[in-house]
């Protein structure tokens, strides 16, 4: 009785808990990129809750039906040998298993890193979203548009996140957009996403980068075109232009909240694959420099030789 008593109060209490925790976000997906990745996530939880549930049985099974029993002093268990059909099944049985997550991981894994399924045909709006200590800065070229710490996206258009950091290597999440990726000092990595209905979103950095790591996150929003564009217009009718200035006391250490700029900070602080290309750029003009200067030489030798 009391046994059945403190069962009952167990599921009770976990029921009571449970009801007042929020939906996992990675499994509330508004995006083509985060549908497949819960797809996928659903699928990895079904395939090993039955493979629990069929040792649990075979566990159980064995327990009873090899369970100890009286026997007299001097008996001995026969001899057996072992079954190679079992033996087949319990290494040939985990090997189909990995090899299929595997197949099904990476295919994934070129789903997600391409452009969202469905918007292959559209024009992307590119993002640059670059981290410091403990900000997110999202620099919109096209709309000539920068913002800290929220995020606004126009919905049924491929989203083309250009990530890098300004301090420690962070991880750029939206678990209802897709999965996340690293942001680096030293180069950019791209992020393609996608949302397929308007609402609010929370974004973080999934990234351990020191003391103010709980609180580096952003708020996201995504609306129809329109609102989109309505909200370009507002923003560069009211709001204040990024200076350099403003921009390095945004890079110090700290907290702030959301902040709204016209122009962004890419005029004079590029983001690293620019400085890449224009060392590439360099490189190669003082490549063909010196070939030309060589073969400028190699003229006036002949004709010195004439």
């Amino acid at each position: 009785m009391k046994f059945k008593s403190a069962f009952l109060m167990f599921i009770i209490t976990i029921a009571t808990v449970l009801t007042g925790c929020e939906p996992l976000l990675v499994l509330d997906p508004k995006g083509p990129q985060a549908e497949r990745q819960a797809r996928d996530i659903m699928l990895s939880i079904g395939i090993m809750s039955f493979i629990v549930i069929v040792v649990f049985a075979i566990l159980i099974y064995v327990l009873i039906k090899y369970r100890a029993s009286k026997q007299s002093p001097d008996y001995e268990p026969p001899h057996i040998e072992g079954n190679p059909w079992v033996e087949a099944i319990c290494v040939g049985i985990p090997v189909i298993i990995v090899a299929y997550f595997s197949f099904v991981s990476v295919q994934s894994n070129y789903i997600v890193e391409a452009t969202p399924k469905g918007y292959e045909d559209q024009e992307p709006l590119v993002i640059y979203a670059s981290s410091s200590d403990w900000k997110w800065h999202f620099s919109y070229p096209e709309e000539d548009i920068e913002t800290v710490n929220y995020l606004y996206i126009p919905t049924d258009r491929p989203i083309e996140f250009k990530l890098y950091s300004y301090g420690p290597i962070t991880s750029f999440w939206i678990p209802q957009l897709g999965g996340q990726k690293y942001a680096m000092s030293d180069m950019v990595t791209t992020l393609h996403l996608a949302a397929d209905e308007p609402g609010e979103m929370m974004g973080r950095n999934a990234n351990f980068s020191g003391k103010g790591f709980a609180e580096n996150m952003f708020n996201v929003t995504a609306m129809s075109q329109k609102d989109f564009d309505d909200w370009v217009d507002e923003v560069h009718e009211t709001a204040e232009p990024l200076t350099e200035d403003e921009f390095d006391k945004l890079l110090e250490p700290g907290h702030l909240g959301q902040m709204t700029f016209t122009g962004t900070h890419l005029e004079f602080s590029p983001a690293p694959e620019h400085n890449h290309q224009s060392t590439e750029t360099d490189s190669e003009q003082s490549h063909e420099g010196h070939t030309e200067g060589m073969e400028m030489n190699e003229d006036t030798s002949e004709h010195s030789g004439h």
